[in-house]
C-alpha cells in the first residue's frame, strides 16, 4: 500500500532497541501502564514525542472522578456515565471503569498523589451531569500536575526507560501482528526501531485540529493516525467534546476555565448579562457539556457576540481563591480580577470520545497493540464523556492492559521480520505550516460543535486534494504530525458526514433530531 508508512527507511540498516512492552506517550495512561508492567516484572521502554511532562495529563484542571464517598457508588457513577454517553456507552467497559476506579485511585494516593482535604476528608466537587460530588482535585484547580508529578517520579525511581524527543513515524505490521515502532529520534535527527512484544498506544487525543482547542501542542492525532495505517479499526471518530467555558480575551491563549467553577455555583450569563441556562436545561450550568456548548453558541449568535460570561461575583471570595488558584492567577496576568469581574469565554475543541477500537483489556484489531486513554476506544465514554472521566479510563483500562498480557507473554517469542518502504516520492516543496493552518481553519468552521452536509462535504474536498501527500515522504516532524492530522481529520469528517443524526457531541442542523435506528458504532478500517 503506497500510503501505508510515512517515510522511506530499511529496518536492517537502522539501531534497534527491543523490550517486553513499548509503551508510546508519557501521560496518565502511559505512565501508570509502564509502571504496572514494570512493577509486574516486564522490560519498558517510553517513547514520548517532546519532554515526558509536556502532556494533556499535565494540564488537566478540574479533577478525577471516583465513588469514593460516603453517599456515592460505583453503581451511581455508572448511571451518570451511561446517561452523558447518550445511548452510545458500553455497559461492561462503564461497569470496569466506576467498580475499578476507586481502587486505582487509591493506588495514585498510596504513591504519593496529594488530593485536597476538607473536615470530612478527600475533598470532592460536582461537575456537570454528576449526580453526587466525587470528583477529587489536587492544589485547587491542578489535578493533572499533580498526577502528572507523581507518575514522573515513580517511573525515574524504577528506572524505566524514557526515550523523550521521540516521534512514533509508524507502526511495524506484518500479518496483522505487530513487532514494534518506528521512531524519530527529534535530538540525533535520525531513526531508529523499537521492537517489543506489547505496543502500547497512549498518545492522546487530536484537538489540535481544531483552530480554537484547550490541548497542548502535542494533541495531533498522531497514535490514531498510525494505527488506522497500521490497517487497525478506528470507532467513533465523529465525536468530539467541546469544552463550554475557554477564556476568551485579546492576547490570551485558550485557557481551559475548568467545569468546577459551575460546579461552586458560577453562573453562566450572556452579553446582555442575562443568565440562560434555565432555559435550556432543568441541570442549568451542570447540564451535559454538549448541551451547554450550543446554548452558548445559540446565546452568542441571538446577542451577535463572539463570547458569554461565566459569573463567579456572587461566591465567596475565599473560597474561589482557595479552590481555583491557577485559574485565579492565569486571569490576573490579562487584568481580570475574577471575584469582582465575569470571566469571558467561548467553546472549544477539548477531547475525543473515539479512537482506536479496542475491547476491554485494551487489546486493538491487531495482534500485540494495545491500546488506553484519550488515543483509545472501547465505547466507555459513549457519544459524549462524563466529565472528569478521562483521567480514570487512563488509569483504569491502563492496568488492565498489563493483567491481560502478562500471562500472553510468557509462551510468546516473536520473530524478527525485516521491515522496509522504499516506493515513496521525494518530499513536496508545499507550505506545511500554511497547510496546516487552513486545516486548523478548516476543521473549526466545518467539523465543529454544529455541522451539516455542506460543511462536510466542502472538509471531504479539501482532504482528497491533499491526499496525493500520501505518495511522498516528509522531512522533519512538523510535516509528520500535519500529515497525521490530515489522516485523523478526514476520518472525523467522513464519520460527521455518515452519521445522519444529532447525539451527544455530533450535532447535525440538517438531522438535529436523535434516531433509534442510530444507536449503533461506525467502524473504519483500511
Amino acid at each position: 500500500m503506497p500510503d501505508k508508512y510515512m517515510l522511506n527507511f530499511d529496518s536492517r540498516v537502522l539501531p534497534q532497541e527491543e523490550d517486553e512492552y513499548i509503551v508510546l506517550g508519557s501521560g496518565i495512561a502511559g505512565l501508570y501502564t509502564a509502571l504496572a508492567a514494570s512493577g509486574a516484572g516486564g522490560s519498558v521502554t517510553v517513547l514520548t514525542k517532546c519532554s515526558m511532562m509536556n502532556t494533556s495529563t499535565d494540564k488537566a484542571q478540574g479533577g478525577i472522578a471516583a465513588a469514593l464517598g460516603d453517599s456515592d457508588s460505583p453503581a451511581l457513577h455508572r448511571e451518570d456515565t451511561i446517561v452523558a454517553g447518550a445511548g452510545l456507552c458500553d455497559d461492561e467497559a462503564v461497569s470496569a471503569l466506576v467498580n475499578e476506579g476507586p481502587k486505582r485511585v487509591k493506588e495514585l494516593i498510596g504513591m504519593g498523589a496529594i488530593f485536597d482535604y476538607d473536615g470530612h476528608g478527600l475533598a470532592m466537587t460536582r461537575e456537570g451531569a454528576h449526580s453526587q460530588r466525587r470528583i477529587l482535585h489536587a492544589s485547587g484547580d491542578a489535578t493533572g500536575a499533580e498526577i502528572q508529578r507523581v507518575l514522573t517520579e515513580r517511573v525515574r525511581e524504577k528506572k524505566i526507560k524514557v526515550r523523550e524527543s521521540h516521534f512514533a513515524v509508524d507502526l511495524l505490521v506484518w500479518n496483522n501482528t505487530c513487532y514494534g515502532v518506528l521512531a524519530f529520534d527529534r535530538d540525533m535527527d535520525s531513526l531508529k526501531v523499537y521492537r517489543g512484544k506489547v505496543v502500547v498506544l497512549a498518545t492522546g487525543g487530536l484537538g489540535r485540529l481544531f483552530e480554537f482547542n484547550t490541548n497542548p501542542e502535542i494533541a495531533t492525532g498522531d497514535g490514531k493516525a498510525i494505527a488506522f495505517r497500521a490497517g487497525a479499526e478506528v470507532m467513533d471518530m465523529e465525536f468530539i467534546q467541546f469544552h463550554p467555558t475557554v477564556l476568551h480575551l485579546p492576547g490570551a491563549p485558550t485557557f481551559l476555565i475548568s467545569e468546577a467553577v459551575r460546579g461552586e455555583g458560577a453562573y453562566l450569563r450572556n452579553s446582555e448579562g442575562l443568565r440562560f441556562m434555565p432555559r435550556y436545561h432543568d441541570l442549568l450550568e451542570l447540564a451535559p457539556r454538549d448541551i451547554v456548548v450550543r446554548a452558548i453558541l445559540e446565546e452568542m449568535a441571538r446577542t451577535d457576540s463572539n463570547k458569554v460570561y461565566l459569573d463567579l461575583t456572587h461566591l465567596d471570595p475565599e473560597i474561589i481563591r482557595k479552590r481555583f488558584p491557577n485559574i485565579t492567577k492565569t486571569c490576573s496576568l490579562y487584568g481580570l480580577d475574577i471575584m469582582v469581574d465575569p470571566i469571558p469565554v467561548a467553546p472549544a475543541a477539548h477531547y475525543m470520545m473515539g479512537g482506536v477500537k479496542t475491547n476491554l483489556v485494551g487489546e486493538t484489531s491487531i495482534k500485540g497493540l494495545y491500546a488506553c486513554g484519550e488515543v483509545a476506544c472501547q465505547g466507555v465514554h459513549g457519544a459524549n464523556r462524563l466529565a472528569s472521566n478521562s483521567l480514570l479510563d487512563g488509569l483504569v483500562f491502563g492496568g488492565r492492559i498489563v493483567e491481560e498480557t502478562r500471562q500472553f507473554l510468557k509462551d510468546y517469542h516473536p520473530r524478527h521480520p525485516k521491515f522496509a518502504c522504499d516506493w515513496l516520492l521525494g518530499p513536496t516543496k508545499i507550505d506545511f505550516g500554511e497547510l496546516r493552518q487552513k486545516l486548523e481553519a478548516l476543521m473549526c468552521a466545518n467539523v465543529g460543535p454544529i455541522r451539516n452536509r455542506g460543511g462536510l462535504k466542502e472538509s471531504l474536498a479539501f482532504f482528497d486534494y491533499w491526499s496525493y501527500l500520501n505518495r511522498h515522504t516528509v522531512n522533519g516532524v512538523e510535516q509528520m504530525e500535519v500529515k497525521n492530522m490530515l489522516q485523523v481529520g478526514e476520518l472525523v469528517a467522513e464519520a460527521a458526514l455518515s452519521r445522519r443524526e444529532s447525539r451527544g457531541g455530533h450535532y447535525r442542523v440538517d438531522y438535529p433530531d436523535t434516531h433509534r435506528r442510530w444507536q449503533k458504532h461506525i467502524i473504519f478500517r483500511r
